[in-house]
């Protein structure tokens, strides 16, 4: 599959999937396949979930940090085949919460969800790129700066998201938008504020808490800051990223081998 790059990000966008309701008897399915994996399958599970699960885990399936509730769209850390999926979906997973389906749900629309929920990600065995990894790994510690900020394996910056994995919960289309739109999804862990508190100073970082009593954030030097509301003269809520667009600093052949080396950081099988 080749990217061309900045034009695929135009059509990326996710789905949606699992988070249900109500308790029921567990009941495992026999490890027999999937006999509901059509489009029409799929596209079943898509309503169910839209109408059930996208309300802890998203229209686009990414997860919400928050709440908990696991990105769905790269590998999945409790299952590895659709019947344990299917045996999720129907027990839900104790201590969690994520609760089982109705136990009035037919076991034909569970498959359709697994259907749906195998969609969500592609095997990586069976995309090709068309860039380098080599030469994109040089990009990410040379031309294109990119560990000054995010750390693989316990090196680089922390302004960023760690990249270690990131081959796992990041499609090669998506990595193309987040190098040419970084500010299209940006999650609420980066947003910073800017705070001026009653001394008059002004500092800006991460924002690691924010609650009707204080703030804290921590700053790109790694400075924790706390302020009690009666500290603060005022604040502003920066939704942006940081991280800068690469759209006119790296040629398309450079975006390709970036997105070849940074889809290549996958756990091993």
């Amino acid at each position: 599959m080749g990217l061309n790059a900045k034009s695929w990000w135009r059509g990326v966008f996710a789905l949606g999937a699992l988070s249900l309701t109500t308790f029921n008897l567990p009941a495992n399915a026999e490890d027999g396949g999937n006999l509901y994996n059509t489009d029409y399958d799929v596209a079943q599970g898509r309503s169910y979930f839209e109408r059930q699960c996208s309300r802890c885990h998203g229209f686009d399936a990414k997860g919400n940090d928050e709440t908990g509730a696991p990105d769905l769209t790269g590998r999945l850390n409790r299952a590895s085949s659709d019947v344990g999926i299917f045996n999720i979906l129907r027990n839900g997973i104790a201590g969690t919460a994520m609760l089982p389906v109705p136990e009035t749900l037919p076991d034909t629309l569970v498959w359709q969800l697994v259907a749906f929920v195998n969609s969500l990600s592609a095997d990586p065995a069976n995309i090709v790129l068309p860039g380098s990894i080599a030469a994109g790994a040089d990009l990410f510690t040379g031309k294109g700066a990119c560990n000054a900020c995010h750390m693989i394996s316990g090196k680089g910056g922390r302004l960023g998201p760690d990249l270690t994995f990131v081959g796992d919960r990041r499609s090669p289309e998506e990595l193309v938008a987040d190098l040419i739109m970084p500010n299209q999804d940006v999650e609420p862990r980066w947003w910073r504020l800017r705070i001026t508190g009653r001394d008059g100073i002004t500092r800006e970082g991460f924002r690691m808490n924010e609650s009707s009593f204080s703030l804290r954030i921590m700053d790109e030097d790694d400075n924790l800051w706390s302020y009690a509301n009666n500290q603060i003269a005022n604040y502003e809520r920066i939704e942006d990223s940081t991280m800068p667009s690469y759209a006119q600093t790296l040629t398309d052949s450079e975006v390709d081998d970036l997105v070849a080396f940074l889809f290549s950081l996958r756990k091993e099988n």
